[in-house]
């Protein structure tokens, strides 16, 4: 059965492609969850101008997070924090604490776009990534001190 992707699907396709898959899978998985639609003519016809006002819309954010990403490149975060004896945090940095210093200084950028492989743990200073679109990655400098 030939169907228009509505969205992107894992192991099928991307949306607007047109796919053969079983009647099956069609009929108990991707039309009732309106992951797509029967490949007519016209279904075709609407499918391509939404693609083409999805590209436009991409481009769009794709071009204001690189603007995004070169503001972000000279950014340095500091964070204060309780340590130990070793330079050991009692606690932790986490994504969101970085997103809070972020908002300090007048970004706005969600926690889950900054991604940290596991919460930093102790002093210092780091590099952690920034996916502001899937396409556009920058890095800040994020220092970690002592508490007073």
């Amino acid at each position: 059965m030939q169907l228009i992707l509505l969205q992107d699907v894992e192991n099928v396709g991307l949306r607007g492609d047109v796919v053969d898959v079983a009647r099956g899978y069609a009929r108990n998985y991707l039309l009732p969850k309106r992951l797509a639609v029967a490949a007519t003519e016209s279904n075709k016809k609407i499918v391509e101008q939404e693609r083409q006002s999805h590209l436009r819309r991409e481009a769009k954010l794709s071009t204001e997070a690189q603007d995004l990403a070169k503001l972000l490149g000279g950014v340095t975060v500091t964070l204060s924090a309780k340590a130990g004896e070793a330079d050991q945090l009692f606690g932790s940095v986490t994504s969101k604490d970085i997103a809070d210093a972020l908002e300090a200084k007048n970004f706005t950028i969600d926690r889950r776009k900054i991604h940290l492989e596991e919460p930093i743990k102790q002093l210092g200073e780091f590099k952690v990534e920034v996916r502001l679109h899937r396409d556009v990655t920058t890095e800040i400098n994020v220092q970690v001190v002592r508490e007073e």
